[in-house]
């Protein structure tokens, strides 16, 4: 029962981390980064497969050294998720994993060194059609732009990235994305803005070092928020001091409250009160837990009482309403006269949840890859 949102993208072009496409209208990407140590090839190799497993499209991975190179060729051959291979500096780094099938590269020209590197870098790209991320971070602006400006502000960032933007131009590469990150919301809303208006590639969004779980959501949510309502953002990362497969969670709960892209399930539960008749909180922590792993999208209401229970259940795929000992239970907005167990409610709900994914899913539907 998703409804389609009222934003209107930007304009942006087109394209492809791996076989995933960027820009130009295609659905916002979800993404996050490995926390391991590369050259751990089987730990980073593991949570690229939990990330994945929860809906994440990209993945980036740092590559430091050429140690860690070596390592980034075993890692993609064991997996499925397109790669991002970040390089600060070393050139000979990002042909190594260009060369190991990197699916894009996170790297800026200007930092690289003179035009030739960054010569032999586009080439390579330009030769195995791999795309260039252009990053730009508020906490490491060039010496002469901190200078210039005096501290970090949205034209001081995105001159920064121009820079960048211009070799490429010169270089007459244009398969790239840009982004111009700070850990302060309203500099990082204002480059976006600026930049938004300076290029056609596409953009691709985060409010870095947002913290830990709790405030880097909320910071990230306010960030991204402001700009995807816009229509500004074309692949999104949420940078937060935890597991990782906790950003994809957050990544695609921004996108579900603006109507952007659902992707597994949006409960709608309420914050529970002295009316609730079954553990409300406690079910839906349970649930989620267990229906990591559904990506159909389907809306599950699950309110305590009968006060908005009724509402929420006849307007979502499947609905609870509290009542006394055995609690209502809807289906597709339809009342039903069968009646859940309040101490069973999590398995209860579980089953049916699954059995509606699963019918969803053969019907054809949707396509779990690429819901927008």
């Amino acid at each position: 029962m998703f409804s389609e949102s009222p934003i209107k993208r930007r304009k942006s072009t087109r394209i492809h981390v791996g076989n995933v496409p960027i820009g130009d209208g295609a659905p916002i990407a979800v993404q996050s980064m490995t926390n391991t140590p590369t050259t751990d090839v089987e730990a980073t190799v593991a949570q690229i497969k939990r990330i994945e497993g929860v809906g994440g499209e990209i993945v980036r991975v740092s590559v430091p050294t050429m140690d860690a190179a070596e390592a980034f060729k075993l890692i993609k051959q064991q997996v499925n998720v397109p790669l991002v291979a970040d390089i600060h500096f070393d050139y000979r780094i990002a042909l190594k994993v260009a060369e190991y099938g990197a699916d894009c590269l996170r790297i800026n020209p200007g930092n690289i060194g003179n035009l030739e590197r960054v010569r032999a870098v586009v080439d390579s790209a330009k030769d195995k059609n791999i795309p260039i991320r252009i990053g730009v971070n508020g906490g490491s602006l060039e010496k002469d732009l901190q200078e210039k400006y005096g501290e970090p502000t949205p034209e001081a960032l995105v001159e920064s990235a121009m820079r960048h933007v211009d070799i490429l131009d010169s270089l007459n590469f244009d398969q790239f994305k840009v982004s111009v990150k700070a850990s302060d919301v309203f500099l990082a809303v204002g480059a976006y803005r600026l930049l938004a208006t300076k290029i056609d590639q596409p953009l691709h969004l985060g409010i870095t070092e947002a913290g830990g779980l709790r405030a880097g959501a909320v910071k990230s949510s306010v960030g991204l928020g402001m700009l995807l309502a816009e229509g500004i953002g074309d692949t999104i990362r949420i940078s937060l001091a935890a597991d990782p497969v906790e950003e994809i969670k957050v990544g695609f709960d921004i996108l579900k409250s603006l109507r952007i892209r659902s992707r597994g399930i949006n409960f709608i539960a309420c914050p529970s009160c002295s009316r609730q008749e079954f553990d409300v909180i406690g079910t839906v922590n349970a649930l989620e837990q267990r229906l990591e792993d559904v990506l159909t999208p389907m809306d599950v209401s699950i309110i305590g009482c009968v006060v908005n229970g009724p509402g929420e259940a006849e307007v979502s795929d499947l609905g609870l309403t509290g009542a006394r000992n055995m609690s209502g239970f809807y289906l597709d907005g339809q009342r039903q006269k069968e009646r859940l167990p309040n101490d069973d409610l999590v398995s209860q709900l579980e089953t049916r949840i699954r059995a509606k994914a699963s019918i969803l899913d053969s019907n054809n539907k949707i396509n779990v890859k690429d819901v927008s």
